[in-house]
């Protein structure tokens, strides 16, 4: 089970966990021994609510294909175990960033003060510049 928020289960069946190969420097070991995870996440036949899995769908994230399956290597440590906890919490991550409420901004503009503090600097660095010239005799 892969606790989202606290309303939000995930059941072991929806999550498929792989053992492959990691890729890159290793020594002799790295061709003996598949520590490596591949996790597959099938979005649209998940047990989410409908709002997590249209919010997952909008997702432009490279691990997400357009059939709604999340695709996470895992690779970073040495044993099978920690690599399946960070696959784990890395889905974790993706889905309640996907969820997350995000505020809407409101355009702002720049005080009186400020502008004219910047366009004071602004002539004060040109003059400074303006200064390094070469010296007339």
């Amino acid at each position: 089970m892969l606790k989202i928020s606290n309303a939000v289960e995930l059941a072991d069946w929806e999550i498929d966990i792989t053992q492959i190969r990691a890729q890159g420097a290793g020594g002799q070991n790295v061709n003996k021994v598949a520590s490596a995870v591949h996790l597959r996440f099938d979005i649209l036949r998940s047990s989410l609510p409908p709002v997590y899995k249209e919010r997952l769908m909008a997702l432009s994230d490279q691990r997400i294909s357009k059939e709604g399956i999340v695709i996470i290597k895992a690779q970073s440590f040495r044993t099978l175990e920690l690599n399946k906890e960070d696959a784990l919490a890395r889905l974790q991550e993706l889905i309640q960033e996907a969820v997350k409420f995000q505020k809407a901004r409101r355009p702002t503009k720049p005080t009186k003060g400020s502008q004219r503090r910047r366009v004071d600097t602004k002539t004060q660095k040109g003059k400074t510049k303006a200064l390094r010239g070469k010296v007339k005799l």
